[in-house]
């Protein structure tokens, strides 16, 4: 399939079919039609389906000694003392001072300075200062307040550094490499966040458990604040296997899809993470149907180190299909790849939230096909970044994630030119934004559990885009209730998906119910039978015996006459895990 296909040599049917994919088109909802389009965005969500099935993200969040009970400076304590100013000495205390602003109490209502202390008072001064050293993490590193003069009306503390004096396994624990697995290395100040980041790269494989203690330091020569990690690590294998199928497909290429991953969790030592995946349509075997088909490939590495984690990933997909021409049936193709490299980092974090930045690079192609030659007009190079941004939080009992990107085409990669750029109707070249936000909220009512999730998602733009860049709704991906055979594309668009989720005792079942919506617009806007669709779903999902299952049943509730979509649309999802 490398042939261009030449105008002087197109069959009137070929013709025909590539007819129906001009630059300017506005995807149309034409069942009849190839649409190579609404394939690789179907492509690109099993992927994401994928990669957030294979690639964990685990939270390790350690709790730090607890808080003692506030309380309010005395008013009248004998004997006492004019406090005018209050000082923090000792080594690293430049780098604390942060730690004085406590001093007067969570409200800040309640200052010693100008005010008459005796012992009691002093104590809670000192234990103010000590709990906001303690709630940045460091809670080994200690506050004292030595024998001193009080009649000079100065308080000084001392700051005894906490810090790392030795990383080490225990006598049980299976080694693997703590090289780059904790952002903190021997003689560094100890704080329960690199601890919390450390667990997580050694966590982020899941056959693997770690568990980090906090221990007096036994080696020769410890200074008073030293303190020694000693790490526990098992890992039950080295490698996973899954096997899955739905019914995620079209009808025109092939409905039913099975697929196999082989994961590898750790295998140079390094807590990395190697996967291949493989899709296909199996409507062939099932229905002897061999007029259609589909197939994927996917291939990720990833490596953390310390507060860094650097990422790659290819695919690969393709599929076929028959298409009635004028005067006969031809065969439709298309062949998609992509690549990526992925450089992250975490730059914040504390108890309750932690946030990161990226980079990635990418480069994505597609190719199309009619009888073995190639439509030069579908064919699409685009290379480019995109810099993104992502928070978690942690409020109570739920969890808040965000995530926002800046995309960029540029001619790197060999990315070639759009088509549609020679009437200003599209750009390998795009700049856009995209954005999602995902609520998981745990509650109960009585003593019956249940859950509520839901999620954002918006795209915006500051050029117009080629299809593959769209932003499409209708389809379990995106807007459940509709069969997924038809798409509604802009150049921007939001959703939002909303599930209320009622567990089913301990059986790892749940009972679900969702209402999603979503809305496009951009240029060709106008030419769509509508912009807007509205759905509902009702299904049962969870967890057996290393089988996940999820069995749903949705319906439209609101869409533009004409569109055409499954009165009932039923569907499920199995994944083995070995």
């Amino acid at each position: 399939m490398s042939r261009p296909l030449t105008a002087a040599r197109v069959p009137a049917g070929v013709a025909l079919v590539a007819s129906l994919f001009a630059p300017a088109m506005a995807m149309a909802q034409l069942s009849s039609a190839p649409n190579p389009f609404v394939e690789e965005q179907r492509q690109q969500e099993r992927e994401r389906a994928l990669r957030e099935q294979q690639e964990r993200s685990v939270d390790a969040r350690l709790q730090r000694p607890p808080a003692e009970e506030t309380r309010r400076l005395p008013e009248d304590e004998t004997p006492c003392f004019r406090i005018d100013r209050i000082v923090l000495t000792g080594e690293l205390a430049d780098e604390f001072q942060w730690a004085l602003d406590a001093i007067a109490g969570p409200k800040g209502d309640d200052s010693p300075i100008d005010r008459c202390l005796g012992t009691e008072g002093v104590n809670i001064v000192l234990a103010r200062v000590q709990q906001a050293v303690i709630a940045r993490g460091y809670v080994t590193t200690r506050v004292l307040a030595g024998s001193q003069d009080l009649t000079k009306g100065e308080l000084t503390l001392t700051l005894i550094p906490g810090r790392i004096a030795a990383i080490r396994f225990d006598a049980d624990g299976e080694p693997s490499s703590l090289r780059g697995a904790i952002p903190a290395r021997v003689g560094d100040l100890l704080n329960l966040r690199d601890i919390e980041q450390g667990l997580e790269n050694l966590k982020r494989v899941p056959t693997a458990e770690a568990d980090i203690q906090i221990e007096p330091s036994i080696r020769e020569g410890a200074q008073p604040g030293d303190s020694d990690l000693v790490v526990k690590y098992a890992q039950a294998k080295r490698w996973r296997g899954t096997l899955s199928l739905d019914d995620s497909g079209t009808e025109a290429t092939g409905k039913y899809q099975a697929g196999a991953t082989l994961s590898l969790d750790n295998p140079f030592g390094l807590n990395d993470l190697f996967y291949v995946s493989a899709n296909h349509s199996v409507d062939n075997h099932l229905f002897n149907n061999p007029d259609k088909g589909t197939e994927g490939q996917v291939v990720h590495y990833s490596v953390p180190y310390g507060d860094w984690l650097l990422s790659a990933t290819a695919s690969q997909s393709s599929y076929r299909q028959r298409v009635t021409g004028l005067w006969e049936r031809y065969e439709y193709a298309g062949e998609t790849s992509n690549a990526e490299a992925k450089l992250s980092r975490l730059v914040y974090r504390d108890q309750h939230r932690k946030t990161s930045l990226s980079l990635r690079g990418f480069r994505r192609s597609s190719h199309n096909f009619v009888e073995d030659q190639e439509l030069g007009t579908q064919r699409r190079i685009v290379g480019g970044w995109e810099l993104g941004l992502s928070h978690r939080e942690f409020i109570g009992p739920a969890t808040l994630d965000g995530n926002l990107a800046y995309r960029r085409g540029t001619g790197a990669f060999g990315a070639i030119r759009a088509p549609e750029e020679a009437f200003n109707e599209g750009t390998s070249r795009m700049k856009l934004f995209t954005a999602d936000l995902g609520l998981n909220l745990p509650f109960e009512i009585g003593s019956q559990k249940l859950r509520y999730s839901g999620l954002w998602r918006a795209q915006w733009i500051r050029t117009w885009l080629t299809p593959q860049d769209q932003f499409a709704i209708g389809g379990r991906f995106t807007v459940r209730g509709f069969d997924g055979e038809n798409s509604l594309m802009g150049d921007r668009g939001w959703l939002v998906r909303n599930d209320i989720g009622l567990a089913l005792g301990a059986s790892g079942a749940e009972l679900y119910a969702g209402i999603d919506h979503g809305e496009v617009g951009g240029l060709f806007v106008d030419q769509l039978i509508g912009r807007r669709l509205t759905g509902g779903v009702i299904g049962l999902r969870g967890a057996w015996d290393g089988l996940s299952y999820d069995f749903f049943a949705g319906a439209p509730i609101r869409k533009p006459d004409g569109y055409r979509t499954a009165g009932v649309t039923a569907g499920f999802s199995l994944n083995y895990m070995f």
